[in-house]
């Protein structure tokens, strides 16, 4: 087998330009839906299933991106890219006419399926052509498409959700999903691939979805449809612990693990994925409830919270290119994200303490600092990883960093869904409304309607009942990010390479 030939500054572009297409199809499905998901609660009255649009689309793709990034070292990242863009689109057709909402969340059950190579896959890709350190000059790139769905993707949903159907935040993915499969079929042609032989560990990737699922169900049913004294809690609670060791176990013995242990005896990859995880649990489950949020402290509507929703997401844009070219000037890559987590646990305190009548502007400035700080820890993790494994583990690794982070958002999405639905309760309750039980049901089912059909003086009580209810939430984000940064601060930091490993490869798939 002889030498890839090295790629010219003209075909790197090439290549980083078309999985940058796959990567806009996630990125917009990560803004777009989450504008919809009170409307999608409404329609189906289902509330206390709403997390689980988010939770199951996220535990299926977390599960199958170990599995993706196995197969792209053995088959070649053009080959499964292109699987998992079929599969993503045609999963997103269901999605869009599901019927009930057993039906669209087993639906995004699929989808995950194939959306947990997107991301992964574009990156292992990029990091194929670009050495370490020369990543963060190429920022622009990856932050205009983030840009592009940060700013497209709300306003899309709410636009969608207010004068069509929110189906369409599905239908959309259509157009984009058949722009990514040609794009990728005929520009990763020259892509180099370098064959490993591997073994599918579905074992443990069985026991992963099985102990994570258990669970995320305990953690999403438990003090709300169950309580948490329910012999099903405990007992689903116990088996989801037993499957995960039973997980533990396997991979220290099996031929071919899902997540290698050899990679977690290397100090960085252990460190950045526990704070990719830990880290996660805010952003990801943190966002998902922002809309929400707007539309019963803020007033405002689903194509409103869209537009609230930009700073944040702009700043999570801001912010990832900030870190990146930090990164290509200095080589170094652990002061940005310890600088982002105190930013985001300042404001997420801040939060906290909000009450109803926060004002718009007032939320805009703390959403879009949020979101830088928030966007200053996530090129530097994957970075750090990348660079410091060998080339025969990167697709693996790759993955690995998706895989925990989006577990981490799986919990992070069940967790704080049930603090909401407890606080809410809490207050209304304490407040002595009148149907206090049913009537917090109905606001987390119909939003701000539900409110402004209240008489005074209750709907100004269960408006700030509503409010306080997402005070517990940010805390425990702002909690959840301190966390981050005590384990940040073991991270080993290792200059980045200026240029890849040298490594045999042979012809693209």
């Amino acid at each position: 087998m002889t030498s890839a030939a090295p790629l010219s500054h003209r075909e790197v572009l090439i290549i980083l330009c078309s999985v940058l297409v796959s990567l806009l199809l996630a990125a917009l499905d990560q803004t777009i839906v989450a504008t919809a998901l009170p409307t999608i609660a409404a329609e189906y009255h289902s509330v206390e299933h709403l997390s689980w649009v988010v939770s199951v689309y996220l535990l299926t793709s977390t599960a199958s991106t170990p599995i993706y990034g196995k197969l792209s070292d053995l088959y070649g990242r053009r080959a499964l890219l292109t699987v998992a863009i079929a599969t993503f689109v045609a999963a997103s057709v269901l999605c869009a006419m599901a019927q009930s909402m057993a039906q669209l969340i087993a639906a995004r059950a699929l989808q995950g399926v194939g959306g947990g190579a997107l991301i992964s896959l574009t990156q292992a890709t990029i990091a194929d052509v670009i050495a370490p350190r020369d990543r963060g000059r190429y920022q622009g790139y990856i932050a205009t498409v983030w840009a592009s769905a940060s700013v497209g993707g709300p306003l899309l949903g709410g636009f969608f959700v207010d004068y069509l159907s929110w189906r369409w935040v599905f239908w959309i993915n259509l157009p984009i999903g058949l722009a990514a499969l040609i794009a990728a079929r005929i520009a990763l042609r020259k892509l180099p691939v370098h064959p490993v032989k591997h073994k599918i560990d579905y074992v443990g990737a069985l026991l992963l979805v099985a102990g994570v699922t258990s669970l995320l169900v305990v953690f999403s049913s438990g003090g709300a449809a169950l309580p948490w004294t329910s012999p099903y809690i405990i007992g689903l609670g116990a088996a989801g612990v037993v499957l995960l060791v039973l997980f533990v176990v396997w991979e220290l013995r099996a031929p071919e693990p899902i997540l290698p242990p050899r990679l977690f005896r290397n100090p960085v990859v252990r460190v950045a994925n526990t704070a990719s995880f830990v880290w996660s649990m805010a952003f990801i489950g943190g966002v998902v409830f922002m809309p929400l949020f707007f539309q019963l402290v803020a007033g405002a509507s689903a194509s409103e919270s869209g537009l609230l929703l930009m700073p944040l997401t702009m700043g999570v844009v801001v912010g990832a290119t900030s870190s990146g070219r930090f990164m290509v000037k200095t080589g170094r890559y652990k002061a940005m994200p310890l600088s982002g987590l105190v930013v985001s646990v300042v404001i997420f305190l801040y939060l906290g303490q909000a009450e109803a009548g926060m004002s718009r502007g007032l939320m805009i400035a703390c959403f879009g600092i949020l979101g830088v700080g928030l966007g200053l820890v996530i090129p530097p993790m994957l970075v750090a990883v990348q660079n410091a494994v060998e080339k025969r583990d990167l697709g693996t690794a790759t993955s690995a960093v998706t895989f925990f982070r989006s577990m981490g958002g799986s919990f992070g999405v069940a967790v704080l869904g049930a603090i909401i639905v407890g606080a809410l309760g809490y207050h209304m309750n304490a407040a002595a409304i009148p149907g206090a039980d049913q009537l917090g049901a109905q606001i987390l089912r119909d939003g701000r309607g539900a409110l402004d059909a209240l008489p005074e003086p209750a709907r100004a009580q269960a408006a700030a009942a509503a409010a306080r209810a997402f005070q517990p939430m940010f805390q425990a984000c702002a909690a959840v990010c301190a966390i981050t940064f005590l384990v940040v601060l073991f991270l080993k930091e290792i200059p980045l390479r200026s240029a890849q490993r040298p490594t045999e490869g042979g012809s693209a798939t």
